[in-house]
């Protein structure tokens, strides 16, 4: 039975706040992939990896743009989102795949029914008593050898914001991670390394990481 992870008090101005945003997001090309070379060489080598092993999970997939460029790669993947105003994007721009609305806590995944999990850039907004039990639902879900894929802000701290995407009023804080905290959240959910990619500060001010790792098996 999948176990229980308690919300986010913040949840609701989270939800109503990418909601608010969701519009802007997809005007502005936001995570779209195409000047990202690198982001494309991670998501191609997560593709290869996992699209033998079962269906995958795109969590916080927002309007779609990653969940589509995995699907483009042969994967048998969805999106999930917390905010059904991105997911409502994600449908009108990709209507052959499948978008849910539901936030990260409650998933209700079942015991090895993955074969991989995408967190891209989606997480930061788990406080950090939250994430570990998010990714230890993740490493339940996952067949031996699937894959968790996620990629964030680096740095200490957290950071408040009231504005995004064009200065549309928002209510979330972004929790930053250093790449040896993430990892060892990691390890503490029961995942083995796999693959880090770091890099620079982009537009938000912040460097980057993904990591991967994966279930033991």
């Amino acid at each position: 039975m999948p176990r229980r992870i308690d919300p986010p008090a913040d949840l609701d101005a989270v939800r109503a706040s990418y909601d608010r945003v969701a519009a802007n997001y997809v005007a502005m090309g936001a995570g779209e992939l195409g000047p990202h070379p690198w982001l494309r060489a991670v998501l191609g080598a997560f593709a290869e990896t996992v699209r033998e092993r079962g269906p995958v999970l795109d969590v916080g997939c927002g309007p779609g743009f990653v969940t589509a460029h995995l699907a483009g790669l042969g994967v048998d993947v969805a999106g999930v989102d917390l905010s059904p105003g991105m997911v409502a994007q994600a449908r009108r721009l990709h209507p052959g795949l499948r978008f849910d609305v539901a936030p990260a806590t409650d998933l209700g995944l079942a015991d090895g029914s993955l074969g991989g999990v995408l967190g891209w850039w989606s997480l930061f907004n788990l406080p950090r008593d939250v994430l570990p039990a998010v990714l230890r639902s993740f490493a339940e879900a996952l067949v031996p050898g699937g894959q968790v894929l996620v990629g964030t802000h680096v740095g200490e701290g957290d950071l408040v914001r009231t504005q995004g995407y064009g200065g549309v009023p928002v209510t979330w804080t972004t929790h930053l991670w250093l790449p040896g905290q993430l990892t060892a959240v990691f390890a503490d959910a029961g995942l083995e390394p796999v693959a880090e990619l770091r890099l620079p500060a982009d537009a938000s001010g912040h460097p980057q990481v993904a990591v991967t790792a994966r279930r033991p098996g």
